[in-house]
């Protein structure tokens, strides 16, 4: 009898290929070129602000792209380096050199292989929402304050790796601008813009990309170039070469393979999620793992960098029209196409050019529309922001991450231990509780009532999923009772708000009933009912069928009229 491997642990180019057709292969190969020209200035641009040259990068992205496409668990990320690195990569490089971070990538790469393999690929839902924005906050800052010398095109020998020195180096030195330079980037970031208000389908980053090297070529802008500081980059084919091993460095890597492999893990299990969201899929989140760490343990023997699923080429993938993991190959073969045939040309890009992209992609990575939700939250979840960023920003990406997770743990220990009570039951309480008891209530066929029980928490909140998993079958009404949910934090109020959005987006309305102390007043103070009224935030069951009524009666009385 022959084996069969479980499906569960096959990745999505196999499962992808069950029901392949001519149809799909255009359409990837379509978002696969697009995608593909797309990631040419992005993989240079973070290779050029880790440190290294430019081929790096762009080596990366054709050996992670097809591996990670190839053996994921997404039907449609795209794989390859990503803003997430470029601090924690210029600081191994720095400290370690070029060897050291061969060899921490692969470290980092074993450890998601033996994550996904182990089925840890949920784990990572157990980071609170806070201490992920105060990442990608302090990671955008330091990847800005990096772009900010060929931006303005001044004129520094080296610019210091830590922070303040950094900042302090680039104000002393900041009379050598280039005005060339400066209005070369400002226009790239104003092409970027208006591609981006136009239609996302504008791959505003090529555009950008051709019309300043044009102009540098046309008027002779006496702006520094990949060509002028690198030399340009070398045709051909990535050369294999194994990396030197130095067991002297295995223990002074250790902390900062744990920070790529969780930067890496963090960033591409978020990157595959908003992939779903757009191609209407779910991924598998083991194998995506896997398929990352056996990307970034082979990416090195090529001489490229760690790689992450990249959530802004994922979108542009998705935009494109891919329809499968083929179209992530196709955009690893276009690299290597321009790589083969027109990598004389690249030495004519601008560093100002690269520089605004950077810019750009800095300020969309840092989540800065979460701040002023974060900010309505508890004392708690604000705290925590702040020191991660702080840490972040002023200290080091490794610290970040430990003590992030350290504050997690001790943030999730709290949380349990407040929703412990113990109290007398008493006649006042016996009567209150016939209120939200169901048993004696008529559920009408238009409505329906999820329920949530315990702390509803960071590692939990994936749980809700249940409620829009066949959003289609649902009826108008939806009443999610919270009356045993015995704790809130922000990463669940988060998940509360996307299922809010995805009901609404189909016309269904959301009613939240029964609601305790803790949960009622963080609900209160995010201004959750700006998002679903506050008329559909109901003391108990019986209310909200009552609010079910009102809703459906509306709904009879607006569909009365259209057909008048």
């Amino acid at each position: 009898m022959a084996f069969a491997f479980p499906d569960e642990w096959l990745p999505k180019s196999v499962l992808s290929l069950r029901d392949y057709s001519r149809q799909k292969f255009f359409h990837d190969l379509v978002a696969g070129v697009t995608v593909g020209l797309v990631a040419l200035p992005l993989a240079m641009a973070f290779s050029i602000a880790s440190g290294l040259t430019p081929q790096a990068g762009i080596y990366c992205g054709i050996v992670t792209g097809f591996l990670i496409s190839l053996l994921g668990g997404s039907k449609t990320q795209i794989g390859g380096p990503t803003g997430a690195f470029v601090v924690v990569i210029a600081a191994i490089v720095a400290a370690h050199g070029v060897d050291g971070l061969f060899m921490c990538t692969v470290m980092a790469g074993i450890l998601l292989v033996i994550m996904g393999a182990t089925g840890m690929g949920s784990a990572v839902k157990f980071i609170p929402r806070p201490i992920i924005i105060g990442f990608t906050n302090g990671i955008a800052i330091l990847i800005a304050s990096t772009q900010v010398r060929d931006f303005f095109g001044l004129q520094i020998g080296k610019v210091p790796g830590v922070f303040w020195l950094r900042i302090e180096t680039l104000a002393r030195h900041f009379s050598s601008l280039n005005y060339a330079a400066t209005v070369l980037a400002l226009a790239t970031v104003a092409i970027l813009v208006v591609c981006r208000l136009v239609s996302n389908r504008i791959p505003g980053a090529i555009v950008a990309l051709l019309a300043g090297t044009a102009a540098v070529v046309l008027f002779k802008l006496p702006v520094e170039t990949i060509g002028s500081r690198f030399g340009g980059i070398p045709s051909g084919l990535p050369h294999f070469a194994l990396p030197r091993f130095r067991a002297d460095l295995i223990y002074g890597l250790l902390g900062p393979a744990v920070t790529v492999a969780m930067l890496g893990a963090i960033e591409s299990l978020m990157s595959a999620v908003v992939s779903d969201r757009m191609s209407n899929d779910r991924h598998n989140p083991n194998v995506e793992l896997i398929g990352q760490g056996v990307a970034n343990i082979v990416s090195p023997l090529f001489g490229g960098l760690p790689a992450t699923g990249a959530i802004a080429r994922t979108a542009t993938n998705i935009r494109s029209g891919a329809q499968s993991p083929v179209a992530g190959m196709i955009h690893s073969l276009t690299l290597l196409c321009i790589l083969l045939f027109a990598a004389p040309l690249v030495r004519l890009i601008p560093m100002a050019v690269l520089a605004g992209i950077l810019m750009v992609v800095s300020y969309n990575m840092g989540e800065w529309r979460e701040i002023p939700q974060l900010l309505k939250l508890t004392k708690t979840d604000i705290s925590v922001w702040l020191v991660t960023f702080a840490l972040t920003v002023f200290a080091d990406l490794t610290v970040a991450v430990e003590a992030g997770m350290i504050l997690a743990a001790l943030l999730f220990i709290s949380r349990v231990a407040s929703t412990t009570t113990v109290s007398q039951v008493t006649d006042d309480y016996v009567e209150d509780g016939r209120m939200h008891i169901l048993q004696d209530k008529d559920i009408p066929y238009y409505a329906t009532i999820f329920r949530i029980h315990g702390p509803f928490l960071f590692g939990a909140t994936e749980k809700v999923a249940v409620v829009t998993a066949n959003i289609h079958q649902l009826p108008p009404v939806v009443i999610l009772r919270l009356r045993n949910m015995t704790a809130l934090d922000s990463t669940g109020m988060f998940a509360l708000e996307e299922v809010a959005k995805e009901l609404h987006a189909t016309g269904r309305t959301l009613i939240l009933c029964g609601a305790r102390e803790q949960p009622a007043q963080l609900i209160h103070q995010a201004e959750f009912e700006d998002i679903i009224g506050q008329e559909n935030i109901c003391e108990n069951v019986q209310e909200a069928l009552r609010r079910a009524d009102d809703v459906f009666e509306k709904l009879e009385a607006n569909a009365a009229l259209g057909r008048e």
